[in-house]
């Protein structure tokens, strides 16, 4: 027997061989993945174009545009009153934040001071579009990752709070309730003739305080029940983390900057409802992932029943409307008023040239700048997580696609 063949049956040669590690790469090509455009997760007709490589998400392109319903164009057709009723249809979850910066705009080209009462009107019904569009972020979140129980309750929490704006405004969705000036007489007031006006219902400030106590004890119970599940917990947690710097490049806004650690709120920065007059704080998470976003927007929830407490308390009194002439004409001029909706800052640029509707009319809104980061969040992700990430977003394609 050769040396050769000696060595080869030496058992330590053996033993080293056999822990030997073989390392192939196997090549794979990426698929693309078509999510949407009809999908229950993306709030409207929203289509992802993804490439994965088995479970991992490579590249997502968002593809916009299956709504789109010109409504900047309709505006120079328009008169401004008849824009209110465009502009509430933006954003279908929030209906009446969406009239508010548009209002204030052309109040501020006509230098109209808009009664105390109306402002404070204003605020509580904005106040109460905000807690109703988080009703329905939380129910519809926890879904989209596997919980059933807590739609049932954010919706019942939330006919609550749409039956106070309904008996306000007449809508419940779409109230087109404001007016330059200040703001109609409420649709259930009764009798509202020139001597006896009554610009809120009856038995609306007992409701009011009731329906509100009912939201922050909703809140509480958000907290344990989705909050408090592991399952949750693990869907959520450092998935889909946006750093602040990031956030701030793309223009983000709203709960979700407000979720990567940054203390913006435009409700402290403009003065376009008087929101000074009000003790309020403002959430902000620490690491800017899907379970942050989540829990800001349940804290906000808290927060803005607090602040509609305090108008209910300190309601002024007064007139509902300035006076302003029967045919609405703007001045030659331009302005840009920004508020803090729900889902972000909605802004509108108004350019007039002295008619009886807008010249131009630009709309910023809030999920458009939401939703492109959406590619960012994506790439390396795992697919389950995708829906997960997306849906901690809360936009609405009505928002986003104009």
């Amino acid at each position: 027997m050769n040396q050769q063949m000696v060595n080869a049956l030496d058992p330590q040669n053996i033993k080293n061989f056999s822990e030997a590690s073989v390392s192939v790469e196997i090549e794979t090509e990426d698929m693309t993945l078509n999510i949407g455009p009809q999908h229950p997760s993306t709030h409207g007709v929203l289509r992802l174009v993804a490439k994965v490589d088995g479970e991992k998400v490579h590249d997502v392109k968002p593809v916009l545009g299956y709504m789109h319903r010109g409504y900047e164009k309709l505006a120079e057709v328009r008169t401004y009153p008849q824009i209110t009723t465009l502009v509430n249809r933006i954003d279908w979850v929030a209906g009446f934040s969406n009239e508010i910066p548009f209002i204030a705009g052309a109040e501020r080209l006509m230098e109209i001071e808009v009664p105390d009462r109306a402002k404070y009107i204003r605020l509580i019904l904005t106040e109460m579009a905000r807690i109703s569009s988080h009703f329905v972020f939380n129910g519809a979140y926890a879904l989209e990752v596997g919980a059933l129980t807590p739609i049932f309750y954010a919706m019942e929490d939330r006919e609550r709070v749409l039956d106070l704006i309904e008996s306000v405004t007449g809508g419940r969705f779409h109230p087109n309730f404001n007016r330059i000036g200040g703001v109609k007489p409420a649709a259930g007031a009764g009798p509202t003739s020139k001597k006896n006006i009554q610009d809120l219902p009856a038995g609306f400030y007992r409701d009011t305080k009731i329906a509100m106590q009912k939201v922050i004890e909703a809140a509480d119970q958000f907290q344990n029940l989705i909050g408090g599940n592991e399952v949750f917990k693990k869907r959520t947690k450092d998935v889909g983390v946006l750093t602040p710097e990031i956030a701030e490049a793309f223009g983000v806004s709203g709960p979700i900057l407000r979720a990567s650690g940054v203390k913006s709120d435009l409700r402290t920065q403009t003065d376009y409802l008087p929101y000074d007059q009000f003790e309020y704080e403002i959430p902000v998470g620490e690491n800017g992932d899907c379970y942050d976003r989540w829990d800001v927007r349940v804290k906000e929830m808290v927060e803005s029943a607090k602040i509609v407490l305090q108008a209910i308390d300190s309601m002024p009194s007064g007139s509902l409307q300035a006076k302003v002439p029967k045919v609405i004409k703007v001045p030659k001029g331009c302005t840009y008023v920004r508020a803090e909706n729900p889902k972000g800052e909605m802004g509108y640029y108004i350019i007039s040239d002295g008619g009886l509707g807008p010249y131009r009319l630009k709309v910023r809104t809030a999920s458009f700048s939401n939703i492109s980061i959406l590619p960012n969040l994506l790439e390396g992700a795992l697919l389950p997580d995708l829906i997960a990430i997306m849906g901690s977003l809360d936009f609405v394609l009505g928002d986003v696609d104009r």
